[in-house]
């Protein structure tokens, strides 16, 4: 459905750059939750950005591509470059913004920005008739149709998010993207939140990428997962084996911070801080912080390997056949 091709993309600094998204290359495929996690500042919203073609200055694609696969009401493909995907947003991919709290206009009723964004692609029904149909789609989200009438500052941060989800969601899009969909939001709500994104999916049996730096997030609800960090794609895999067997000493790291139901000793965080994307060191850039790193570790890139069924990780201890288990590297 969703393909990038080592796409690069950077801030422009007035002159400088900021690297935030470095040769990120995946695919999001079709009827799947795929999920991108990691520290703050390491790339993932700019990341979700470019995938949505929401790229203005000073953000620019520097290099690479990214692609969406989709087909017509006659069932012949039609691919959306960068560049032109914007032409598709809404009804091929609809976009979840960050902070739900500071996205809606404030001097808007909800009703009125649902005719906004979509309805030119209901153009010929009446405005009576779109309400109808918008009311009846809240309803199957377990949403009041009393929103509709309600200005954003009146409702609670839950209800703005579910209402962004239905906004995204009404026109049944074939990729859905939602950038940190349950920050700021009590335990409580967002089991709500993840509850209704996982419905809306597996009704409309559509592809959806998420960005959280919450791993708990992905355990939950994804069947993919993708680890960033300074700008890359450093671990690919399903979620379910990254949880068990995670290969990255970054991703073993993090799943170590999790707390866990009945373990009450003191979580570790990970030391140190990521490195400046705008001059990011050479080598791995988790060497800094990592516990296991080498001197081969600051001098060359790790290549990305194969460690399972369509699972892959960037790091020299697994080019050197080794495995990385509860913080040891142990020869397989």
């Amino acid at each position: 459905m969703l393909k990038l091709k080592r796409v690069s993309a950077r801030y422009d600094m007035l002159g400088s750059y900021v690297q935030a998204v470095d040769r990120v290359d995946f695919e999001v495929r079709k009827n799947e939750i795929f999920g991108i996690a990691g520290e703050s500042g390491c790339g993932k919203s700019t990341l979700l950005k470019v995938m949505y073609d929401l790229v203005k200055y000073p953000l620019e694609i520097s290099s690479g591509s990214v692609e969406i696969h989709t087909e017509r009401k006659d069932g012949s493909p039609v691919v959306y470059r960068n560049g032109e995907i914007h032409k598709s947003w809404w009804k091929v991919i609809s976009y979840v913004p960050q902070g739900a709290m500071h996205v809606m206009n404030p001097v808007a009723r909800v009703k009125g920005q649902f005719f906004d964004a979509i309805g030119s692609y209901h153009d010929k029904k009446s405005k009576k008739q779109l309400q109808e149909e918008i009311v009846r789609y809240l309803q199957e989200l377990e949403l009041p149709a009393e929103v509709l009438d309600a200005y954003p500052h009146q409702l609670s941060g839950g209800m703005k998010q579910r209402v962004l989800i239905a906004l995204a969601t009404f026109l049944h899009p074939d990729i859905i993207l939602a950038d940190e969909p349950t920050t700021a939001l009590d335990v409580i709500v967002q089991r709500g939140i993840l509850t209704m994104l996982s419905r809306v999916q597996k009704k409309m049996k559509n592809s959806m990428v998420i960005v959280s730096h919450d791993m708990g997030v992905h355990y939950q609800i994804t069947n993919r997962m993708g680890i960033m960090y300074a700008g890359q794609l450093i671990e690919v895999g399903p979620t379910e084996q990254i949880f068990e067997n995670p290969q990255h000493p970054y991703t073993r790291m993090l799943i170590n911070a999790l707390p866990k139901v009945g373990d009450n000793s003191q979580r570790e965080g990970i030391p140190g801080t990521p490195p400046s994307l705008k001059n990011p060191p050479g080598g791995c850039r988790f060497a800094a912080r990592c516990p296991l790193a080498m001197d081969l570790c600051r001098a060359k890139e790790p290549a990305e390997t194969r460690v399972g069924e369509d699972h892959f990780a960037s790091c020299h201890l697994l080019e050197d056949d080794y495995s990385i288990r509860g913080g040891d590297s142990v020869a397989r």
